[in-house]
């Protein structure tokens, strides 16, 4: 599941279940190319963050 509390969060929670609903996975979302700048990067970089990949991370 997913849970997102931000500004744009319908965005975000939209991209994710469209992967979740055909059973797609962390790394295929951090696969998909997400526009930039948009809020759905902060999903590809949490995707990434799964296999401690992500770039943005502190």
């Amino acid at each position: 599941g997913v849970q997102i509390i931000s500004k744009g969060s319908s965005e975000m929670i939209a991209a994710a279940v469209t992967h979740m609903e055909y059973g797609g996975s962390a790394e295929d979302i951090a696969r998909t190319i997400h526009a930039h700048p948009t809020m759905t990067e902060a999903l590809k970089e949490a995707a990434m963050a799964v296999d401690g990949n992500s770039i943005h991370s502190a």
